[in-house]
Parts: structure tokens; sequence; C-alpha cells
């Protein structure tokens, strides 16, 4: 039997002054619990998605989309040749599982490549070329010679693209068949990052803006802004019983574009 239907076999006359304060009246139940839905339902969508739905998708031009496919293009040329690296180094990635997730990852990457690249030459583009990349930052890292260092670089990296797409969605949301494949690479770039962290003994998310046990200071900079617990103006500690380590752990902040391109030039020697 449902509370409603509980409630409707009793009137006024029937309820004494105890019972009546027991139960909420249903108009005042269901407008707590509807007010309460609709807090956490705003919470749960992503501002830059609900900045898409108030407003009409704008037409980007055809330059501004190849610069953003690009950006792109650079994030993946950098995981692209570190994991190239890393695998070809002899004794660096124990055999079995690791070695089986880091050539399954580096295949991924590659194909983000050529997938970006092509995409580009399709829209009367030229796709930037690769980098020369410095992994060993002038000699403060030795990610091909140190596991533990090459698992802390994969994790900063793999961090990085997961909220460097999430920034860039509304600059490609006029162009459907470009954002639905943003997302399709976001999303695997997700599963990378969640798979590296559990590699280094870390939960698959992110709690706060931590950025875990044996990551070099220099990669905070990837974490930052990630302690958010307010989505569209709703604090959701306030809606829900969760801590705000809880929260920050359920959605992945975004970053700018100056924001990523300021952590990736640290790996970029020209």
């Amino acid at each position: 039997m449902s509370l409603i239907k509980f409630l409707d076999q009793f009137n006024d006359k029937e309820l004494d002054n105890e019972a009546k304060d027991k139960f909420l009246s249903r108009k005042d139940a269901l407008g707590k619990l509807t007010d309460f839905s609709k807090k956490l339902a705003l919470s749960a969508i992503p501002l830059g998605a609900m900045s898409a739905l108030s407003s009409p998708a704008k037409a980007q031009s055809t330059d501004d989309l190849i610069g953003v496919l690009n950006y792109a293009l650079t994030l993946e040329h950098l995981e692209n040749e570190f994991y190239a690296m890393g695998n070809a180094q002899s004794g660096l990635i124990p055999g079995g599982k690791d070695a089986d997730i880091f050539m399954q990852i580096g295949k991924h990457e590659q194909q983000h490549v050529d997938f970006l690249i092509d995409t580009i030459g399709t829209l009367g583009g030229d796709p930037i070329d690769k980098p020369e990349f410095d992994f060993t930052v002038g000699g403060a890292f030795d990610p091909f010679n140190n596991y533990d260092q090459f698992l802390a670089l994969s994790q900063a990296f793999e961090d990085t693209g997961v909220r460097a797409y999430k920034g860039q969605a509304p600059a490609v949301q006029g162009v459907p068949q470009v954002l639905t494949a943003a997302l399709a690479i976001h999303s695997v770039e997700a599963r990378h990052a969640s798979e590296v962290r559990r590699l280094r003994g870390l939960k698959g998310w992110i709690t706060q803006d931590n950025r875990g046990a044996g990551m070099p200071e220099a990669t905070q900079a990837v974490y930052n802004g990630e302690n958010q617990t307010s989505q569209l103006g709703v604090d959701v500690t306030s809606v829900t019983d969760v801590g705000a380590d809880g929260v920050t752990e359920a959605w992945d902040e975004f970053l700018t574009m100056d924001e990523v391109t300021t952590i990736a030039s640290l790996f970029i020697s020209s």
C-alpha cells in the first residue's frame, strides 16, 4: 500500500492530534519532496551542459573548430608519444597485466591522433605537426627508467585529458558529429585515467583537489579546482547526506584551454 493511499484512509476527524503531528499533509510532504528533487536534479547537470541547453547552439566558424581540434591533437600527440616511448623501453613496464594495459592505451592514443588528423583534413584545415617533447622536463623526471615516475606522469596526462575534453565540449556543440566524436574520446580518456590510478593503488576518481600519493608537486595544476562542491549554484552537500569528499568525487571539473596549454607546455621542447 502506498503512503498516499494509506493517508487517504484517514480524515481530519479520524486522526487525533498526536497522529496529525506525525504526518505532514500530502501537499506539504510532496512539496518538500519536489523541491528536494529539483535541487538534486539540477545539481546533477554539469554547468557546461546547462549553458548549452539554455541558449541555441552558435554556429562555429571552421577556423575556430580547426583550432579546437588542433588543440586536442596536441594533447593526443603528447600522450601517444609518451606511451610509444614507454612501451618501447625494454624492462620499464612489468610484463603481464601492466604491459597489456599500456599497450592497449597506446593503441587508443594512436587511433585518436589518426582520427583528429583525418577530421581536420576533412574540414580543409592543416593538422599541426607533432611537437618535440621532453618528458624529463629538463632532467626533473626520468619516466623511461623509473616505472613509478612513468605511472605518475601517465596519471597526470590522463587526468588532464579528461578535464581538457570536458572544457572544450561547448566549443564544438554546434557541430554534432564532432561533438559526438569528442565525447567518445573523452569517455575513453576517463577509462584510461581510472585504470592508471588503480595501477598506482588509488581510487579511480579524484577526491577534492588531491593529486594522490607519490604524485610530483609539479602536477598539482592538473587537480586544482576539483574541490568544487557547488553545481549550478546548488551546494550539493546541502541537499544530500554525502560529505564534500564524496561530492567532489562525483563530478569532474573542466580545465580551460589556457590551463591545459600551461600544463602541456612543460613537456613541449619545440
